[in-house]
């Protein structure tokens, strides 16, 4: 515990009045003839006296705090989500007989947006008390909290004595998991069209076996199962269900292009953070549906590249969310076709690729070769995040010559992208140009596409 003196408004104000009030008295007695020296001499006797009483008020309170420590605890959850606000609990505690007031500042990490701090406390004698504030991550990975300040003001009011207490936690700020457990709530009350998810009414039959079931009039006869109607005396049918045993692998890219950042207030995340949270989003849905769902990073430093091999199953998402949840982007060029063989290696069996990268006019040539070597054996969806300063460039009236240049420009690079953008489609039209907060929305929509087309 480390403490810091500093003198407290009374104080300040006291020392000031004096100091005034010594100089108009000096100047009163020169004009009335008196001895000025006598005034000097009274306001050292009560400076002095002054002092001596903000040094016992110092020591008399540092004793006290010293005999009676005051303790800090915090109360924070195992992990938390980036750009959503958390409430924390701290919790105060000292045993003197004597109440406090203080100010707490609690040493939270500088990637995080703080409300209600500092804190100013009214601390009972002898008790607990809870003070709560919010903290908003605006950074994945690990954090760490530092011991907190106390600021304690002393029995007189002459002094701040600040004391640094409480222990030093870490945990963990994971991707936005608000958009997950909102689909989960809305496809439970068949509602997802509000955040942009299609639903379709299901249309003719899947292609895996289910189960044998008894055959009602209207079904089609050719799923009759004669020899097992034979051994029941009864009609039985064939039952079937939508392919649940494929595979959709991510392959997200951590290079410079994805550094790009427009957020205002960091609620959104920057284009990466929602390209994550996308990957979160697209991989419930499948494993929900009963895929296997795997991801490969690539467009970093080689020692940083991260690869989830595709399985089933909640643990599935997990093991994704402890792989993934403190990757960055790196100030470096993607190599697509590098990424493409890696991944050709790795993944023997036919999946739904799913690329996320911010795609530019001049990486045509690399990533279609790419893209080619990916779609000999998989089903390959490219998904590009645009920037949303692009649109608005494109928006902005023409007032003058810059703002007529801007809005030209703007033009010519959104027409070379979507010229780029259709010598890469390919035969299967498997693309998403989007702005990051309609990704997530837009690959699950084009996946229950895939899906319901059999594709795969």
């Amino acid at each position: 515990m480390s403490r810091l003196l500093l003198p407290s408004r009374r104080a300040a104000v006291a020392v000031a009045a004096l100091g005034v009030v010594a100089a108009v008295g000096e100047l009163v007695a020169s004009a009335l003839g008196a001895d000025a020296a006598r005034v000097g001499r009274a306001a050292g006797i009560v400076f002095a006296t002054l002092v001596a009483a903000f040094a016992g008020d110092v020591l008399w309170s540092a004793w006290q705090l010293r005999r009676h420590p005051l303790t800090l605890e915090r109360q924070l959850p195992s992990a938390l989500a980036i750009g959503q606000p958390h409430a924390l609990v701290v919790t105060l505690a000292h045993a003197g007989p004597h109440p406090w007031r203080l100010q707490l500042f609690d040493h939270v990490p500088g990637s995080m947006r703080t409300r209600h701090l500092p804190a100013a406390v009214q601390l009972p004698a002898a008790s607990r008390l809870d003070v709560r504030y919010e903290v908003t991550p605006t950074q994945r990975g690990k954090v760490v909290f530092e011991p907190a300040a106390l600021r304690v003001r002393s029995r007189l009011g002459l002094a701040d004595l600040q004391w640094r207490v409480g222990a030093t936690q870490s945990l963990q700020v994971y991707p936005n998991f608000a958009a997950v457990a909102r689909y989960a709530w809305l496809a439970g009350d068949r509602r997802l069209a509000e955040i942009g998810i299609k639903t379709y009414a299901a249309r003719g039959a899947g292609t895996d076996f289910k189960q044998l079931g008894e055959y009602v009039p209207g079904m089609p006869t050719r799923h009759i199962d004669w020899n097992a109607s034979f051994r029941h005396r009864r009609a039985v049918v064939r039952e079937f269900q939508d392919d649940r045993d494929q595979a959709v692998m991510f392959l997200l890219d951590c290079g410079r292009r994805m550094r790009a950042d427009e957020r205002s207030d960091g609620a959104d995340g920057s284009h990466f953070d929602q390209a994550l949270n996308a990957l979160m989003l697209l991989s419930y849905v499948a494993l929900k549906d009963g895929d296997a769902v795997g991801a490969m990073t690539f467009g970093h430093n080689p020692s940083l590249q991260r690869h989830v091999a595709p399985a089933k199953g909640m643990a599935a998402l997990n093991a994704l969310v402890a792989r993934l949840h403190d990757i960055e982007p790196s100030p470096t060029h993607s190599d697509y076709l590098a990424a493409a063989r890696d991944l050709m290696l790795r993944v023997p069996r036919r999946s739904l690729v799913v690329v996320l990268t911010n795609f530019r006019d001049e990486d045509c040539h690399e990533l279609e070769a790419a893209l080619k070597l990916m779609r000999t054996r998989h089903l390959v969806l490219l998904a590009s995040l645009k920037e949303r300063v692009v649109a608005e460039l494109v928006a902005q009236p023409l007032s003058d010559a810059h703002a007529i240049t801007a809005v030209a420009s703007a033009h010519w690079f959104e027409r070379a992208r979507s010229d780029a953008f259709r010598r890469l489609a390919g035969r299967d039209q498997l693309l998403v140009d989007v702005e990051p907060q309609e990704l997530a929305a837009t690959l699950v929509n084009r996946y229950h596409a895939a899906k319901r087309a059999r594709l795969l």
